[in-house]
């Protein structure tokens, strides 16, 4: 009897396969504060009292977060409503929970200013947002109230129509966090313009991982490290796209980069290996993270959004970039953008910075991956990240590489297999055998997407030994046949094909030695038994590649190479040098983020203050 497979799974699936690893890049959950005001519609009063008429009390509500339930106890007296209070949820946090901005903190306000459940969810946190709202919703139902009758509140912008500062960043993400903290650190007046409702981008939803090497933390863990190693592994995936002087700069200041983190208040809880077939340990966990686990990123964002807070860096919420001021002589001087209710702010500087994320989420720019990237493929990115950074930079002349490769997995939507190091027989689309699956995900999903396949098999029988692939084939999503030649006829391959890739695998594995790919013997294991199973492993993306190019003073180069005045950028918006087609490792994107985010701030704060050459 076959089981079927519990959305949680799905879900969970999806997550740890995409953001556990994570990018370093741009928006994601939450709703304004500080730049917004709380104004109820002209009948708050009368439609209070319609909707009210309670009975007094404290009740207690609960409803399905996106972690579990989330709990509240909401006061009543006959007329009003007195208190809210989440009393217990699991909300992912920097985005659910741990700023003034996420939904935990802030919709408690909202309602209680408002008197109604019927506020505006926080911007990327909508999940966490209508659990709260469903939570008090039944509260109110309980006290003799009627939550249908209580009035609209919405979060009006008081943001004036020009802005002035010395900085302005675009996107507040790991990137543009670091980039905010070092500007203001030097001594400039710093702005930040962020799509969402709070800070964290890509960052926040992912598993929290930063690269680095010769750290105290692998010392700790009897890990011998050092730039130069990380150096040579990370150059391996070049083809030759990666700037040398780009990803130097990084691997000999990377374990600085840790420790300015690490100061800031980011806990950096063990390292771990980037696959059990590699060594030294290089990836650095956040509290709580470890393995291919997701929502940790806020263990980050949540430290780099205080710090740039207390420096008096003025965080504008539910606001995207739409265009770059430039002056007579072609120097980036501001940036013109749009509130979420439709208004037009102009904001004025002596710098620029971009870190507004990948393009992940803008179906046009993805085009180009059709080949082994349906257009229903999943991502784990904001849906923010829609190249905005890249569309503005390139009207104003910049430079912009757009790469062949993106942060790619191939991974099961129903038991997880491609997640971990599942080493059983993955063939193509065409029921082709094309690499040693007992490699990094990134590297079996590079070989993937090389091959054009839109989806790939893991082939099993009942001797397979892991455990998600047991798992796997107990669902009744899995195709399962008696034969070979009658399982490709139910995947629309050739059965030849599919024959003779079985056939060559159990060959290879009764001979010890993987002669066609390298998988090491141990991870042979034949595929031979009475039932035969199929699990699906679809593509799905997260961190893109390219963009803008950069030089090492993280400036904006222009199309002949010039750096154009004005414009920095750093993260995912301008990953161009630093990846070649595949995704290396987890922490790469976080850690990239972050250190050319802080070059990009002292840079763009240097030269908009006139306290030294930018150059």
């Amino acid at each position: 009897m076959k089981r079927r497979s519990l959305a949680l799974l799905l879900a969970a699936a999806l997550v740890f396969s995409l953001a556990g690893c994570g990018n370093g890049t741009d928006a994601t959950e939450g709703t304004a504060a500080g730049t917004q005001a709380l104004t109820a519609g002209a009948e708050t009063e009368e439609a209070t009292e319609a909707a009210g008429g309670y009975t007094a009390g404290t009740y207690t509500g609960t409803s399905t977060g996106m972690n579990g339930d989330v709990t509240v106890e909401v006061t009543f007296d006959e007329d009003s409503i007195t208190a809210i209070t989440v009393t217990n949820q699991s909300e992912t946090y920097g985005i659910g929970q741990g700023l003034d901005t996420t939904p935990v903190e802030a919709l408690p306000q909202q309602m209680l200013a408002g008197q109604t459940v019927n506020v505006d969810s926080v911007t990327g946190a909508t999940i966490t947002s209508a659990a709260i709202k469903a939570a008090v919703t039944d509260c109110v139902e309980q006290a003799g109230g009627d939550a249908s009758a209580m009035p609209e509140y919405h979060l009006e912008s008081d943001v004036p129509e020009t802005v002035e500062a010395d900085v302005i960043v675009v996107g507040a993400g790991a990137a543009g966090l670091s980039a905010a903290i070092t500007a203001a650190e030097g001594g400039a007046d710093v702005v930040v313009i962020e799509k969402q409702g709070v800070t964290g981008g890509s960052t926040a939803r992912s598993g929290g991982k930063i690269l680095a090497a010769g750290t105290q933390w692998q010392e700790a863990q009897d890990q011998e490290d050092n730039p130069d190693l990380m150096y040579e592994y990370l150059m391996s995936f070049s083809n030759g796209l990666i700037d040398e002087d780009l990803l130097r700069m990084f691997c000999d200041d990377s374990a600085e980069n840790l420790n300015w983190l690490a100061d800031l208040g980011v806990q950096v809880q063990d390292v771990e290996p980037i696959h059990s077939s590699l060594t030294p340990w290089r990836v650095h966990n956040t509290l709580g993270g470890g393995g291919q686990t997701s929502g940790h990123g806020g263990q980050i964002t949540v430290p780099l959004t205080k710090t740039a807070e207390g420096l008096g860096v003025n965080i504008i919420y539910n606001t995207s970039g739409t265009e770059l001021v430039t002056d007579e002589n072609g120097a980036v001087t501001g940036v013109v953008a749009e509130t979420a209710d439709g208004k037009t702010v102009t904001l004025q500087g002596g710098a620029v910075v971009l870190a507004t994320g990948g393009y992940a989420s803008n179906p046009e720019m993805m085009a180009r991956y059709s080949a082994f990237l349906p257009d229903n493929s999943y991502t784990s990115v904001p849906k923010g990240n829609v190249g905005d950074g890249l569309t503005m930079a390139a009207a104003v002349g910049a430079q912009v590489f757009d790469s062949e490769g993106l942060q790619l997995v191939y991974v099961s939507y129903t038991c997880g297999v491609g997640i971990n190091e599942e080493s059983g027989l993955i063939v193509s689309a065409a029921g082709e055998r094309v690499v040693d699956e007992w490699t990094y995900q990134s590297h079996v999903a590079e070989a993937l997407r090389l091959a054009e396949s839109p989806i790939a098999y893991y082939i099993a029988t009942a001797n397979d030994p892991n455990p998600t692939v047991q798992y796997g084939m107990t669902l009744d999503s899995t195709v399962q046949a008696s034969s070979v030649e009658e399982l490709a006829g139910l995947l629309n391959m050739d059965p030849e094909v599919l024959t003779a890739t079985v056939d060559r695998y159990n060959e290879l594995c009764a001979a010890g030695e993987d002669e066609d790919f390298g998988k090491p013997a141990e991870y042979m294991v034949p595929v031979e038994g009475d039932t035969y199973y199929a699990i699906a492993m679809n593509p799905g993306s997260s961190a893109t590649f390219g963009g803008l190019c950069i030089n090492e003073n993280s400036q904006v180069l222009d199309t002949e190479d010039q750096p154009i005045d004005g414009l920095y950028a750093a993260g995912e918006v301008a990953f161009t040098g630093l990846f070649g087609t595949e995704y290396p490792c987890c922490g790469m994107a976080i850690g990239s983020a972050v250190y050319f985010g802080r070059i990009a701030g002292t840079n763009a704060a240097a030269l908009a203050t006139g306290a030294a050459d930018a150059e």
